[in-house]
């Protein structure tokens, strides 16, 4: 399974977006506000889910603020520091 598929699983169900199959997470869709509709404390259990599922830590602040902008840069994130 390739990053991106195994990554919207994990979202649909560890962040309970169970009105969501993989087929409608858009690429360049905002995982926050307006996009997938992600909060503050998703932010964090993202963060854990990250660590448990692709064994890669957010070092800070401003790189979760670049990580988590979109389904695509978390993805890239994911490829270019995890172990997917």
């Amino acid at each position: 399974m390739d990053t991106s598929q195994k990554l919207k699983e994990i979202l649909i169900t560890h962040l309970q977006l169970t009105d969501l199959g993989p087929q409608d997470i858009e690429p360049d869709e905002p995982l926050f506000g307006e996009g997938l509709g992600l909060d503050s404390l998703d932010a964090v259990e993202l963060v854990v889910l990250l660590e448990k599922h692709f064994g890669l830590k957010i070092k800070d602040v401003a790189e979760g603020q670049q990580a988590f902008k979109t389904f695509r840069t978390l993805v890239d994130f994911i490829e270019a520091n995890g172990k997917s």
